[in-house]
């Protein structure tokens, strides 16, 4: 599968826009390069889509384990990479602030492996129970794992409270869940596709 190619990398240039609006001096040191770090693998992937993204069959069944490495790091278009990016801008800065870049680093990086394992043991279990083989080879990239526990986290310490989601106010215990349906509705199968 090829990275679907709108032309112009409209999702690119809003990203780009957002992090220069928000100043990249206002932007801690580990999101900052989070984010570079996203966007370098986006425009330089390191392999195509389906030679990093997560799955079962390629990754526990034919042992190439690097995918737990490159899948949250590729992306698999530019509006992919934007609604991803700018959730981890503004998540970032604000656990980086409250945490410190070494911790956060960590944090991230934890996630970022974690997120890849609990996929894999999820489709596998799924695979099993219902007897459907097709689990196994759905294939998933992304940084969305990343950033639900990243929400996890920042809702627990910012309890109570409402974020804004689509334009609608939403309470903070419920943030994670609804931005998982925002996703779903605005960008369906962008971190998962076979």
């Amino acid at each position: 599968m090829q990275r679907r190619s709108r032309g112009v990398n409209t999702g690119l240039i809003l990203l780009l826009s957002q992090i220069f609006h928000v100043g990249i001096n206002n932007i801690p040191p580990v999101t900052l390069g989070t984010l570079a770090l996203n966007v370098w693998l986006f425009l330089n992937p390191l392999k195509p889509l389906l030679s990093s993204c997560l799955s079962v069959e390629k990754c526990y069944q034919q042992k190439d384990w690097q995918r737990l490495l490159l899948s949250p790091l590729h992306h698999a278009d530019d509006w992919h990479l934007y609604f991803n990016m700018v959730s981890m801008l503004w998540k970032g800065i604000n656990l980086e602030r409250r945490l410190g870049s070494r911790w956060f680093a960590y944090i991230i990086a934890t996630f970022s492996l974690l997120t890849g394992v609990v996929y894999l043991v999820l489709e596998f279990a799924l695979a099993e129970f219902m007897d459907e083989p097709g689990f196994r080879k759905n294939c998933a990239v992304g940084f969305s794992g990343v950033l639900f526990a990243l929400k996890v986290l920042n809702n627990h310490y910012c309890p109570g409270g409402f974020v804004n989601v689509l334009g609608f106010p939403v309470p903070n215990r419920f943030a994670c869940w609804a931005e998982l349906v925002a996703i779903h509705f605005i960008s369906p199968g962008f971190d998962y596709f076979e």
